[in-house]
């Protein structure tokens, strides 16, 4: 029988979910945040997630909160089975964690217990993380400590960026919700396994300020960011004395003696740039008011820069 769902998510990160579970239940009602400004007009706007639910003719709920009485009475008069839960944006008390009969599902863009909190995907590229998965998880009321039901991994490759990856794990956690609501509805509960009792960390949410380029850190950690902050917020440094976005970076393994944020070399191939260990070579930036280019095109109009 197909269990009866309310799905809370937000973010077009969850959208493959809400399209896994219409399929593999019966999704009584979507719960996503408030309609917030954005644009240019900061007009307000859905979410990906209302977005797909109208789309589907599922009845939208957007409360601020479950504080209140009424909304958890209004959550329980819709008689859930169970509540699927990604990238929602508010954390739920036990009260509500209590209502659906099979209680609360979350799918997490992580290895738990490694990179609990908000901003799994970028740490683990920021890290050097060889390997994330996506983890579907019992919640409890600690922040993503609940017992794992079902886990699928994938590679974080050197190519990969924050944008990758995202999209990558987002197939894969309506991938692993699928397999999990599939055994649900034939009867069978996933078995719930607990978290390792060490290894955790928490992925704390980006602050725009992190951004910044920090020269006397070595290369490989720079580049790290740079594809970790790809596409948002996308990293920025001073480079020739002007402030640039940095889109994509290598790493270079060279020995070099310069003062960290001296220019090595300004060629088609790039812009290396000296750090506290290795060279930082500059593949793709952005100019203020700009779109992104490659370095080569940048160097075309910076002939002051160019070394060769």
């Amino acid at each position: 029988m197909a269990p009866r769902i309310v799905f809370a998510g937000t973010p077009e990160f969850a959208v493959p979910c809400l399209r896994a579970a219409s399929e593999c239940g019966e999704v009584v009602a979507v719960y996503t945040q408030p309609d917030r400004p954005a644009g240019r007009g900061r007009q307000l706007t859905p979410s990906p997630v209302k977005a797909e639910a109208v789309i589907r003719q599922i009845p939208v709920r957007q409360p601020e909160h479950f504080k209140s009485a009424e909304a958890r009475k209004a959550l329980r008069e819709l008689q859930p089975d169970l509540m699927v839960v990604v990238a929602y944006g508010l954390i739920l008390p036990q009260s509500v964690l209590d209502i659906p009969k099979f209680g609360c599902w979350n799918v997490h863009a992580s290895l738990l217990p490694r990179w609990r909190g908000a901003a799994p995907i970028q740490r683990a590229i920021e890290a050097g993380d060889e390997e994330s998965g996506v983890d579907l998880m019992q919640m409890e009321k600690g922040l993503d400590t609940g017992p794992v039901l079902l886990e699928l991994r994938t590679a974080i490759g050197p190519e990969d960026t924050g944008g990758s990856l995202h999209d990558r794990l987002s197939l894969l956690a309506a991938q692993v919700l699928g397999e999990g609501l599939k055994l649900l509805r034939a009867g069978v509960r996933p078995i719930a396994r607990a978290q390792a009792a060490n290894g955790a960390t928490y992925a704390h949410k980006i602050d725009k300020a992190e951004a910044i380029l920090d020269w006397s850190q070595p290369a490989a950690t720079l580049a790290n960011k740079v594809r970790a902050f790809n596409p948002w917020p996308v990293c920025e440094a001073s480079v020739g004395n002007e402030r640039l976005r940095v889109h994509a970076a290598r790493a270079l393994p060279m020995t070099q003696h310069s003062a960290p944020g001296a220019l090595l070399a300004c060629t088609r191939d790039g812009i290396d740039v000296a750090c506290g260990e290795g060279v930082l070579r500059l593949l793709r930036v952005q100019r203020d008011g700009g779109r992104p280019m490659s370095a080569a095109d940048y160097l075309n109009a910076r002939n002051d820069l160019r070394t060769a």
